[in-house]
């Protein structure tokens, strides 16, 4: 079978990976001059322990799942990465219980050695810290990103699937056959396939539009959440990665991620837009500082520095609840040989290699 993936992103390459290691014949479209351009380059790096999300969702399913694939899989391949840790942190009173109710969520995701930590514990852990309690995650950590979309890019290629760079696709078209892909780019033209997985992250939707025969009605929106971050200019005081307490609107807070380097970096926050801007403005700081210093009070002032922001697809909005993955497969639109993906932001990094090995099952239904 001829599968073409529509984007090059960690999903995209882990889904074309997927598919060829099935035997199938992949190609991937990408729009972009490399791998990784869009969502994918732009996000805290973090391999996700998959403690937040609702039993039976396909993030409680494909996070704990997808963290294992992808740790087994940067050790075999040579990725680095670093399983640091994570302190979810209770500041006040009214925290306390959101600690107890993820460590349960978490247990009921299976992820394993979560432990509740009185104050002293956690600081006994971390010596800058200011909180009450927190729930320490051993299995969390980070990840060089690039270089795990690197490494998938070469498995593809090994395995005899193409990237096709600077190649926009414009419409697909369902046959007796399966799909007319029509693309434009470097050169314009059409391809006929067997199935298409549309993993194009911020512009999934606009592709499902151009989807014929799809049903409009299951289309859902795009909610451009921008996230910013911003660098610490001394030097680092945690080891692990530093999460508050979960906010209604999706986000895990302002927290302290690492690279790999060491280096520490605060975000990203959820900042409502309209149109994709990826321009940090330095005077969101101060709303950082504010956050910050509920658990590290000595942060010294003029010490944060704009650094990156991302974008994140929400399928829900400001004061909503956060929505779940979104895989259209055949079971839900009726038509064979396609799959959307909707709404695959964090822990879409986390999330990717189990999520392809759905998306690659579906596609034979």
């Amino acid at each position: 079978m001829q599968v073409l993936v529509v984007g090059a992103g960690v999903v995209g390459l882990a889904v074309a990976r997927a598919a060829a290691r099935k035997g199938h014949e992949v190609i991937v479209a990408e729009a972009t001059k490399g791998i990784g351009n869009g969502i994918s380059s732009r996000n805290s790096e973090v391999i996700h322990g998959g403690m937040y999300y609702p039993t039976g969702s396909l993030r409680a399913y494909h996070c704990p799942r997808g963290r294992r694939l992808m740790v087994e899989f940067c050790v075999l391949h040579g990725v680095p990465h670093r399983q640091c840790g994570k302190l979810i942190v209770a500041t006040e009173d009214g925290e306390v219980a959101k600690m107890e109710a993820i460590r349960k969520q978490g247990e009921a995701n299976g992820v394993e050695g979560l432990t509740l930590l009185d104050g002293p514990a956690a600081r006994a852990m971390e010596p800058a810290l200011n909180c009450i309690a927190a729930l320490h995650s051993p299995e969390t950590g980070i990840v060089d990103s690039h270089a795990f979309m690197r490494a998938l890019q070469g498995d593809l290629e090994d395995l005899g699937g193409v990237i096709a760079f600077n190649t926009k696709v414009e419409r697909l078209t369902h046959t007796q056959a399966g799909w007319l892909v029509r693309f434009s780019g470097g050169e314009s033209g059409e391809l006929a396939v067997d199935a298409v997985v549309n993993s194009a992250g911020l512009g999934a939707q606009a592709l499902a539009r151009s989807t014929e025969d799809y049903p409009q009605s299951r289309l859902p929106r795009l909610v451009l959440a921008r996230g910013n971050y911003f660098a610490y200019a001394g030097r680092p005081v945690f080891s692990r990665l530093i999460y508050p307490a979960p906010r209604i609107d999706g986000g895990l807070g302002t927290h302290v991620t690492l690279d790999l380097a060491g280096r520490m970096r605060f975000g990203p926050d959820v900042e409502w837009i309209d149109e994709e801007n990826y321009n940090v403005n330095p005077a969101r700081a101060q709303s950082f500082y504010a956050s910050i210093r509920r658990y590290w009070p000595a942060l010294p002032d003029d010490s944060l520095q704009p650094d990156y922001a991302g974008i994140r697809p929400k399928l829900t909005g400001p004061g909503e609840p956060a929505a779940d993955f979104m895989v259209e497969g055949r079971a839900q639109h009726g038509l064979p040989g396609l799959t959307h993906l909707f709404g695959i932001e964090s822990p879409g990094l986390t999330s990717s290699l189990s999520l392809a090995d759905e998306v690659v099952a579906g596609l034979l239904d």
